[in-house]
């Protein structure tokens, strides 16, 4: 069955308007290029291909090797802090616990601290929505009528600064404090209320007061460095990046690279002195603290580089396969035109 593109005069009188124009695009005359696959092109693709990603899977998995990397669980070492903060009631006591460990080497080069969580769901639907970024925008706003709920005002009234679960479950555990943020979140996503000072503008103009796992303030966050305070803290806008996995890192401080440690961190006998807030125990979950080196591909997660390795893989398979098909079918051929 043909396909008729034209249309002739007597069907341009008879039906014109079913009859397209008669352009090169309307008529499908346009160039166009129509490779003819080879046997040849299509085996060196899949073989340069092939090389390609395994040769940048090599190079990344032996670089994520690399990466020098101590985790510290302190769960157990703390639980009685996470026990004394299950109660809310218990906001103003603070609470701390020490962990010792030793680095039997030298952690050349950046040293990044992270904290981690394990089954922790940030992803949970709920979690993600409970927050407020009008509220973050330092506008005033009715939280009321926001998702934080019920992290939105104490009994007699008093609104949450910041609202949300999220917030109020903010990790904590001093090194470098600022820099470690988005910069798309802390000069787009986040600001602070217009006031001549923080403290007059969260607890006067608003009347606000801290979550209730929290032991001060917004406005006192970083009372060192009023740039990393209120609502455009690091440590806060790192936290509001909720992750998609219940076992993951964030960056909270990097080694300060002066005195004896301008060549990264040395070996020896370290303490982590934690101040404890947020309480796991009740849902299974755990905490840790990792220092970590990085390299030019980033921090030790092989799995790019095992992704690659597979792809590459796969292609030089598919390769070979196509070879040994092509060879069976000419010696096929062969005979065949022999009898």
């Amino acid at each position: 069955m043909k396909t008729r593109t034209n249309c002739s005069p007597q069907e341009e009188e008879t039906r014109p308007s079913r009859c397209p124009d008669n352009s090169a695009f309307k008529q499908q005359k346009l160039p166009a290029w129509k490779p003819r696959l080879t046997l040849a092109s299509v085996l060196s693709s899949f073989f340069l291909i092939g090389a390609f990603c395994l040769t940048v899977g090599i190079c990344l998995i032996l670089s994520a090797n690399s990466v020098r990397e101590i985790q510290i669980d302190y769960t157990d070492e703390c639980s009685d802090c996470s026990k004394l903060r299950e109660n809310s009631s218990n906001w103003n006591k603070e609470c701390h616990c020490s962990i010792n460990f030793t680095l039997k080497e030298d952690m050349l080069g950046d040293v990044f601290m992270y904290y981690g969580l394990q089954n922790f769901y940030q992803n949970h639907r709920r979690y993600v929505i409970s927050r407020s970024d009008a509220q973050l925008l330092g506008r005033k706003v009715n939280i009321q009528k926001s998702y934080c709920a019920p992290f939105t005002t104490y009994r007699n009234g008093t609104p949450m600064a910041p609202c949300g679960a999220i917030a109020n479950s903010m990790f904590n555990v001093p090194l470098l404090k600022t820099g470690n943020a988005w910069w798309t979140d802390k000069n787009v996503k986040f600001r602070n209320p217009k006031s001549y000072n923080l403290s007059s503008a969260f607890a006067g103009k608003y009347g606000t007061a801290r979550p209730p796992y929290w032991w001060k303030p917004v406005y006192l966050l970083d009372e060192d460095d009023e740039r990393n305070n209120g609502y455009v803290n690091d440590d806060l806008i790192i936290w509001m990046r909720v992750s998609a996995f219940a076992t993951f890192r964030n960056l909270y401080r990097r080694v300060s690279r002066i005195r004896q440690f301008a060549k990264g961190l040395p070996a020896g006998n370290y303490t982590f002195h934690i101040s404890y807030n947020f309480p796991v125990t009740k849902f299974r979950g755990r905490k840790r603290v990792i220092l970590s080196t990085v390299v030019w591909s980033g921090g030790r997660n092989p799995f790019l580089g095992i992704a690659y390795v597979v792809t590459g893989a796969a292609a030089t398979l598919t390769g070979f396969i196509i070879t040994a098909i092509h060879l069976k079918l000419r010696v096929k051929k062969t005979y065949f035109q022999k009898q």
